[in-house]
């Protein structure tokens, strides 16, 4: 993976550079905004995650890490010496993904890249199935099992589940389920159809569709499926 590395001081960046290389990454040096932003405009799609200085002599990160959110979705980390609330929060809001604070231990910056990258890859990967208790989703094939055996859905059914599984452990109020359910295709959904649509998928679903363990209901506020 290639990482863009925007540092003026060279003793950081010669330090940096091969800490990056022993764990087997490719870099590219900048020492400024100048030379950074033509390398942002010739190989932006090249690189897996920007480490940005903060302070830089003709400029800031900050201005960087506006050109890289406005035309990319790769990761920022910025590295600095101020520790300050404000530029921390200010970092946030523009869109870097995490802030650390000179001086630093290179094992803690590894460490905070390769999690930040891996957040990135679960958001980017396609979810192709999705396991909850003995129940498996196949979502190219558009298909339910149980334990191994195919079980019919219609259309709602089948998307009124698959909300669930992609909010596994939060909970959402029946309101939330209407407005993403709500004449798709169609159907006519209510409150009351919901009622209904949930008390189908139970007893396809559940082994005990009376004790539910799969979409369980949250007292006053909804339904959650997993924990």
């Amino acid at each position: 993976m290639k990482i863009l590395l925007v540092e003026d001081d060279k003793t950081i960046a010669s330090g940096l550079e091969y800490s990056l290389q022993q764990d087997h990454f490719t870099t590219v040096i900048c020492p400024d905004v100048a030379s950074a932003k033509k390398v942002l405009a010739e190989e932006l799609d090249q690189f897996a995650l920007c480490l940005l200085d903060l302070s830089l002599p003709d400029g800031s990160g900050y201005e960087l890490c506006k050109i890289v959110k406005e035309r990319s979705d790769i990761p920022v980390i910025f590295l600095t010496a101020v520790d300050d609330e404000v530029n921390v929060v200010m970092g946030l809001d523009m869109g870097a993904d995490d802030y650390i604070t000179k001086p630093f231990r290179i094992r803690e910056l590894l460490s905070r890249i390769k999690s930040v990258l891996r957040r990135y890859q679960k958001q980017t990967l396609p979810k192709t199935m999705i396991e909850i208790e003995n129940i498996q989703i196949h979502t190219l094939e558009g298909k339910v099992y149980k334990n191994g055996n195919e079980i019919t859905l219609t259309a709602l059914e089948y998307r009124l589940f698959l909300i669930f599984a992609n909010h596994i452990g939060q909970v959402l109020s029946r309101s939330q389920l209407l407005e993403q359910i709500w004449d798709v295709a169609g159907d006519f959904v209510n409150d009351n159809t919901l009622t209904v649509y949930i008390k189908r998928l139970r007893e396809k679903l559940e082994d005990h569709p009376q004790n539910p363990k799969i979409i369980k209901t949250v007292r006053g506020l909804g339904y959650k499926v997993g924990d």
